[in-house]
Order: C-alpha cells, then sequence, then structure tokens
C-alpha cells in the first residue's frame, strides 16, 4: 500500500513540477526580452530545471504587463 501513496505524490509532484516549467516557458517567450536572451533563459529552464526555474522566476525578465 505505501508503494501506491508513493507513486500517487511523486506523480503529483511531477505534474505541479511540468506545469511550473511550462508557465515559465510560456512567460519566457511572450517577455520583452531578445531572441538571444528568451533562448537562454529557455535553455536554463530546461537543462536546469528546479534551480533554472528558481533563477528565472526571481531574476528573469519581467512581462511588459507587470
Amino acid at each position: 500500500m505505501g508503494n501506491v501513496w508513493s507513486f500517487i505524490v511523486e506523480f503529483i509532484l511531477g505534474i505541479i513540477h511540468l506545469a511550473l516549467i511550462i508557465w515559465a516557458l510560456i512567460n519566457i517567450f511572450q517577455s520583452p526580452a531578445g531572441t538571444g536572451a528568451k533562448v537562454l533563459w529557455a535553455l536554463l529552464v530546461i537543462i536546469f530545471p528546479i534551480v533554472g526555474f528558481l533563477i528565472w522566476f526571481f531574476a528573469g525578465p519581467k512581462s511588459a504587463t507587470a
């Protein structure tokens, strides 16, 4: 029974992680930053998912509407 709960928790955390990465990529490509900066931020988020997301969230380009 413990394996089922472990799987459920890992599955939910994986879905949340995937949603955050997709949200970050959408916001990166909608930002007013230049093309090169967008590509670099996207690569950072894709190659280093958790750390890259956190760095982008706190230091990345802000959207034009904010």
